[in-house]
């Protein structure tokens, strides 16, 4: 046993010495591969990957062949590539960076912002959303709601008119009915009021969208691309309701599953909140105390 633990710390003496520093390095730098991989592999990019890894087998192939005329206009055309590669995926660096400022840093580390734990997300709300979708599908009138979460919707929500009224099925339905005035556009839900009509969305480009949707199905898939919100769609057309998150567009097949799933996005945010209400309470009392 001894001489094979001299044997390991001989092999050991070879390798360079680790710091704590190495270490979160290698943990930074995995965690960025991922998140790139991750980018790649849910755009149009992973196909575009694809033929960027063909012309690099292929200028390999002739540098072991030593075709040197190949090799030189390879080299001579590198440097315009480049500036192709940016234009080629310029739609896909757009939507990365949007969702990059999009992210509320502050709210991660310090997530106690008063503005948006006041205006909670309550299971009433919950239960009218499912009632209005619901009722809406039944009669295919056709909606699109969005519910923010951590990413601010101003933007979005100075594209319609401003309604600032509490979350009911009947404003929902009343709002999408047919030939009324705020029925086109999406509404924005921020906790349980209704802040804004007739807001207009951005598209998705994603191509692995199904062309039988509409345009009410894209922006749902569109807005999901570039922030965290949660849309609930209704079609038109067949009165189904789908849920669009992170870039993905899934069925509801009925009420219950749609309560369910807005019950455990507002069970995770409540507790994230009592969480830290109560770290509030406690800086309160320290001040307190201090005075």
């Amino acid at each position: 046993m001894a001489e094979i633990l001299t044997m390991l710390r001989s092999w050991m003496s070879f390798l360079p010495k680790i710091t704590y520093m190495n270490i979160v390095e290698i943990i930074i730098i995995a965690f960025l591969i991922y998140e790139i991989l991750l980018w790649i592999k849910n755009t149009r990019a992973w196909t575009l990957l694809k033929g960027i890894v063909f012309i690099l087998g292929f200028a390999m192939f002739t540098y072991i062949l030593k075709l040197d005329t190949i090799m030189w206009i390879l080299e001579k055309t590198a440097l315009v590539a480049t500036t192709a590669l940016v234009i080629i995926f310029q739609p896909e660096l757009r939507r990365a960076l949007e969702q990059l400022g999009s992210k509320n840093l502050v709210s991660v580390f310090l997530p106690f912002d008063d503005s948006k734990r006041d205006t909670g997300f309550t299971e009433k709300t919950v239960n009218e959303l499912v009632r209005a979708s619901f009722e809406m599908a039944k009669v295919k009138t056709g909606a699109l709601m969005v519910i923010e979460k951590g990413s601010p919707l101003k933007d979005i929500e100075r594209t319609g008119i401003m309604v600032d009224g509490i979350v009911t099925s009947q404003l929902l339905i009343n709002i999408f009915e047919h030939n009324t005035p705020l029925h086109d556009g999406a509404v924005i839900i921020r906790g349980n009021r209704v802040a804004a009509a007739t807001c207009y969305l951005p598209l998705s480009d994603n191509g692995s969208i199904n062309k039988a949707l509409g345009t009410r199905h894209r922006a749902a898939v569109g807005i999901s691309e570039v922030a965290d919100s949660l849309t609930i769609v209704v079609s038109e057309e067949t009165g189904r309701v789908s849920l669009a998150e992170h870039g993905n567009l899934r069925g509801v097949g009925d009420a219950q599953s749609l309560n369910k799933i807005l019950t455990e996005y507002f069970v995770q945010e409540e507790s994230s909140a009592n969480r830290f209400r109560i770290w509030r309470g406690r800086l309160k009392d320290e001040r307190k105390t201090d005075k």
